[in-house]
């Protein structure tokens, strides 16, 4: 079981680039340095809100107003009401503009979200409302992660300067990411462009965030840096720790030493989050010498390494294959109350058992257990794991019976594991009883528990149950992996099992990834091994150039001899729109099969088509056209054979000449 990459990620980010504290009331800058109470007695003269007071000036105080005081106390209300329409309604005409958007953020930040829509909802139909209300409401709904609702808010918008607003849209992205949708925040990013607005630094920096989990992200982040530094924007330490996170996320550890050093080059000190995202880098590939060196420079600098600094450190060693300075580090972390939950135990354990130390990780297991160290369960799977890569299947077993004993139930992540641990065993009882107990729980399986499976069924061969099984997953809407697709239709096409294999081709066609073009050839010589030529045709004409002239030749042979005679017209325009040269070959079988049933006006379509694409017959399907001709209509025949014997000699003499 893979023990995933520590470090922060995107939440993280995010966070950092909009950790300015909220205020949650207009009291001014005197007040908030000296009380937490929003009605202080006193304020600064004329001094503007929000904005820090100028204590080389001597100023005198002076009681706040009564208008002032009232604004004080209904914010106070609004913020402690179980009926927030009422209050509203009664208190409505006293709050200003920015006394609301105060009590936005009060709500945001206590996640009061129903409280947040319906204030922001009262807003809106009483004319209330600024750009900084929508920017701080789409914000908060990004944190609860309802993108849609943060959308819908920002579409609503009518006024064009207010949505035209950076800020807003910032907020908007920032929803975006965090909730996901990273194909959707760059598309309000084109738009933003598109409207003439003017991403800033904080724009980039939300767009960065979402590279971390992206797919292609590291590529993506090149492309925003690159148009940051293009649009003269500086980059910060906020943006430098997110490239450095996308950089180990995508094993690029020399990438993000290079980010490291540019950036204490410009004057930026590094934090413990630079150092935790290089050394994860560095973890990763088990790069312990570096991890080690980063950790000392980390300690000179007067940082003291944290939980997540040490616990790096120590996957760097395991997968370093360092096992005695691995338990060393455990015991520090131990010391430090770093180890209270299970884990950096799960590091080395999971090291050891993939090593084939089978034995020690099961000494690290069981001193977990007699420390009565906090468990998700996750410290079971790898050792069941390890028991059935060892071929200790019954050791697997009993320790899966001491797991529902332990904790009284499985969840999905514990059924996978053992499943996939029993398929590795090729235990396949064991693998169906994992199954029924799934059912009986009602656990419904995930596209990770699909996958095992229908590997593990290709494995044994039992290829028609594996193709039974990606059904089920295509229609639980999972999308199969493309390889495991490619390899299960090769297989289903050797036991003859045509359809099924074309119909895991459409399972991927009509899905929303971008399909490997050496698929299309591949279905297609199953589609015309399996004499399926109908559907062949809709291969090649679906997906023209993508697929190789041979094998496109191939099945047009393969359709003019058995395919149906209603479409070789169609089908032969495919094969030259592809690209492809028609031989007189493949015109002769055309034509004899139109002979063989001369009842429709097929031939006399085809000979039509055939000058306006450059082709004409040659002398021997001329004479046997000329000797069946009277089956069509001797006229029409000799008209249409002159024109074509008109447009030959035109040919042929422009290339003498």
């Amino acid at each position: 079981m893979e023990i995933s990459a520590l470090g922060l990620g995107v939440q993280h980010v995010l966070l950092c680039r909009n950790s300015a504290p909220f205020i949650l009331s207009v009291t001014p800058w005197s007040t908030r340095a000296n009380t937490s109470h929003v009605c202080c007695a006193t304020t600064l003269d004329k001094e503007p809100l929000g904005q820090p007071p100028n204590f080389n000036t001597r100023r005198v105080t002076r009681p706040h107003s009564k208008q002032y005081l009232a604004r004080q106390s209904a914010i106070l209300e609004v913020q402690q009401s179980s009926d927030l329409e009422s209050v509203l309604t009664r208190l409505g005409e006293i709050l200003k503009v920015q006394d609301l958007n105060a009590i936005i953020r009060h709500f945001g930040m206590r996640n009061r979200w129903h409280d947040l829509s319906q204030l922001f909802e009262w807003m809106q139909r009483n004319g209330k409302i600024s750009a900084s209300s929508y920017s701080s409401y789409i914000k908060f709904m990004g944190k609860s992660l309802n993108p849609v609702k943060a959308l819908e808010i920002y579409n609503s918008i009518q006024d064009e300067s207010t949505r035209k607003n950076v800020h807003i849209c910032n907020s908007v992205l920032g929803s975006l990411v965090r909730s996901g949708k990273f194909d959707g925040s760059f598309k309000l990013f084109q738009q933003m462009k598109q409207d003439g607005l003017a991403p800033d630094a904080v724009t980039y920096s939300t767009l960065l965030a979402g590279c971390i989990k992206f797919k292609h992200g590291y590529s993506k982040a090149l492309e925003l840096v690159q148009e940051l530094r293009h649009n003269e924007l500086q980059m910060d330490t906020v943006i430098y720790g997110t490239l450095l996170a996308i950089c180990a996320s995508n094993n690029k550890w020399k990438e993000a030493e290079s980010y490291f050093k540019e950036m204490k080059d410009e004057g930026h000190l590094p934090n413990a989050f630079h150092y935790s995202s290089l050394l994860n880098a560095y973890s990763i590939t088990g790069n312990y010498k570096k991890a080690d060196n980063l950790v000392h420079d980390m300690k000179s600098a007067g940082l003291v390494p944290n939980k997540v600094i040490l616990t790096t450190l120590l996957k760097a060693y395991v997968r370093g294959g360092l096992f005695e300075q691995s338990r060393e580090l455990l015991t520090e972390l131990e010391a430090l109350g770093y180890a209270e939950d299970e884990m950096p135990y799960c590091l080395l354990m999971d090291a050891l058992a993939k090593a084939g130390r089978i034995q020690d990780a099961k000494l690290v297991f069981d001193e977990m257990k007699e420390k009565s160290i906090r468990s998700d369960g996750y410290s079971y799977s790898i050792m069941i794991s390890a028991f059935c890569r060892g071929g200790l299947v019954d050791d697997a077993k009993q320790l899966a019976k001491d797991f529902e004993g332990t904790y009284g139930k499985y969840d999905l992540v514990m059924l996978n594991t053992m499943i996939c641990a029993y398929c590795r065993a090729g235990e396949m009882d064991s693998v169906m009883e994992m199954l029924r107990k799934m059912d009986e729980l009602k656990i419904t399986p995930d596209n990770n528990t699909f996958h095992i499976l229908i590997k593990y069924f290709c494995k044994e061969k039992l290829y028609m149950l594996a193709y039974k099984t990606m059904e089920d997953m295509h229609n639980k809407g999972y999308t199969p992996d493309e390889e495991l697709c490619s390899s299960l239709m090769f297989h289903l096409g050797k036991i003859r099992a045509f359809s099924e294999a074309y119909s895991i081709y459409n399972m991927l066609r009509y899905s929303k990834r971008t399909m490997c073009k050496a698929l299309h050839e591949k279905i297609l010589h199953i589609l015309v091994a399996g004499r399926l030529l109908k559907d062949a045709y809709v291969v090649v004409k679906d997906n023209p150039g993508l697929i190789s002239k041979l094998a496109i030749m191939k099945f047009a042979t393969a359709f003019m001899k058995l395919g149906n005679i209603n479409l070789i017209n169609d089908v032969l325009k495919a094969i030259d729109g592809s690209g492809c040269k028609i031989d007189q070959g493949i015109f002769q079988m055309a034509i004899s099969r139109y002979i063989s049933d001369p009842d429709k006006d097929l031939l006399l379509q085809l000979l039509q088509w055939m000058p306006g694409q450059g082709y004409i017959v040659d002398s021997s399907t001329r004479n046997i056209i000329l000797k069946n001709s009277h089956l069509f209509g001797r006229q029409q025949i000799a008209e249409m054979l002159s024109k074509q014997h008109m447009i030959s000699k035109a040919s042929k003499s422009a290339k003498d000449k």
